[in-house]
């Protein structure tokens, strides 16, 4: 069995809250997924222990004692919910540490996988505690974290066309997040804000991420990359995706966003990046 475990951006992210209790920082994002994706190969094993390869560009990054996958596989037993032991194996193209939400969307694709629809409030309390909050954005196309609790999906989709780059810059989230000194205050989701797509573009344009300052003071190079993004032609705006580090621009047509990713790359070379769509 092979599972596409797409990617996500946060066209915008703002930080409300912080909790005393757990530490958690209360968020509002909208969101959607992206055409880049993992690919996940699962095969039954005979053995007393699951076997976790992972191989591609940016597999070395991954840690193999401790990732989600291990995480989710362990849970499922404990719940009795699978028996076997398997292999698995991840080829990883989505790059990690930059905000695209890799790890998270790899445990998704397992548990979509195996629980299907018997996902009930209380398993769904559990892989979120274990995995991290983001996990409910994947059960989503696009739509609006109101919380860390509920997420309200959008009535309708709208393409979009976007260019990626990841400037190899690892951000730890743990980190960004400590920095964080003020709060924004709370949104009221509005659907007639996004009832087309003309309205929902200009909605986002006069948003933001709360987290893109702290990214951009400790990593300059972000700044400028943002910066240069939004100067490309047919660009409605540029930003940061979640805890950084990947920056992207949403353009107007997919011919618009390949021509600015043929200039980003002659001028940064060694940087990833690509050309990817709402799914």
């Amino acid at each position: 069995m092979e599972l596409k475990s797409f990617s996500k951006i946060n066209l915008s992210l703002n930080v409300v809250k912080k909790y005393k209790k757990d530490k958690l920082h209360d968020i509002q994002s909208y969101f959607c997924l992206i055409d880049l994706f993992d690919k996940i190969k699962i095969k039954k094993i005979k053995a007393s222990k699951d076997t976790i390869k992972f191989k591609g560009k940016f597999a070395k990054f991954v840690k193999i004692k401790d990732n989600s996958i291990l995480e989710v596989l362990k849970i499922l037993r404990e719940k009795k919910i699978i028996y076997s032991y398997y292999y698995v194996s991840v080829n990883k193209r989505i790059p990690v540490f930059a905000g695209l939400g890799g790890g998270t969307s790899n445990a998704y694709s397992l548990i979509k996988y195996f629980v299907r629809n018997r996902i009930d409030k209380n398993l769904m309390g559990i892989f979120k505690k274990k995995v991290g909050t983001d996990l409910q954005l994947f059960f989503y196309k696009q739509g609006f974290l109101k919380n860390l609790n509920q997420v309200i999906n959008f009535p309708k989709k709208h393409r979009l066309y976007f260019l990626i780059v990841y400037p190899n810059i690892k951000c730890s989230t743990k980190y960004i997040y400590s920095k964080i000194k003020k709060y924004s205050p709370k949104l009221l989701y509005n659907f007639k804000k996004i009832s087309d797509k003309s309205k929902f573009l200009n909605f986002l344009t006069s948003k933001n991420n709360d987290l893109q300052l702290i990214v951009e003071n400790k990593y300059p190079t972000i700044k400028k990359l943002i910066i240069e993004i939004g100067e490309k032609k047919g660009c409605y705006f540029s930003r940061m995706t979640g805890s950084g580090s990947v920056c992207y621009g949403v353009f107007k047509s997919k011919k618009a966003a390949k021509d600015a990713l043929i200039r980003i790359r002659l001028k940064y070379p060694k940087y990833w990046a690509l050309i990817a769509k709402t799914i």
